[in-house]
């Protein structure tokens, strides 16, 4: 079976260690601990995991922020991956630190990118 994760963020320098890249930081320890290293793939940088059986699609978007779905989409389709296999990894001030949401549908809460 296979699952999308999806680590947001901002590509650049300028936005390394931010909260709003905490999807890539995320992905990139998840990835480092896995030995994976991600590669420049269409609409983003892409990372395969195996993990208990399971294998895992890490994407950072390469696309803006507000775009992100374009590349989410795309993975989706590409690897016939059901949106129930799917974790977006976004930070939200709304949320307390070290708590997590899950949900299936929502909105994007007031949030521009």
């Amino acid at each position: 079976m296979k699952y999308l994760i999806v680590g947001l963020g901002n590509i650049g320098d300028e936005y390394s260690d931010t909260r709003h890249n905490i999807g890539f930081t995320v992905l990139d320890a998840f990835a480092a601990g896995s030995l994976a290293s991600f590669t420049d793939k269409r609409y983003g940088f892409v990372s395969r995991v195996k993990y208990k059986g399971r294998e895992l699609i890490l994407l950072k978007p390469s696309t803006f922020m507000n775009l992100s779905g374009n590349a989410v989409r795309y993975w989706l389709n590409k690897e016939n991956i059901p949106v129930e296999n799917l974790l977006v990894i976004v930070d939200d001030l709304a949320i307390p630190l070290g708590s997590i949401r899950m949900r299936a549908k929502g909105s994007d809460g007031g949030h521009n990118g």
